[in-house]
């Protein structure tokens, strides 16, 4: 996976977090669909348990991967 790969899904989560946070449907909504993009462009560079993540719009969870945590596991019944 690519740093700047990594970059674009960093900004596009952090982005979709503003917009959550300062009610910004149109900002959500923009950032939801950048994410779907990368996923289905570049599925096949992604980690596994990322591109989960996003697959389930587990967006929190997809951030907190990428700063190096350990998410806990939920409850979709995947394994990853």
């Amino acid at each position: 996976m690519s740093d700047d790969l990594i970059l674009q899904i960093q900004g596009g989560l952090i982005d979709l977090v503003s917009g959550m946070k300062h009610p910004d449907t149109h900002k959500m909504l923009q950032s939801m669909e950048r994410l779907d993009a990368l996923l289905a462009a570049h599925r096949g560079a992604l980690d596994p348990r990322l591109a989960h993540f996003l697959e389930r719009r587990s967006y929190a969870k997809a951030l907190e991967f990428l700063s190096g945590g350990r998410p806990a596991s939920g409850v979709c019944g995947t394994k990853v």
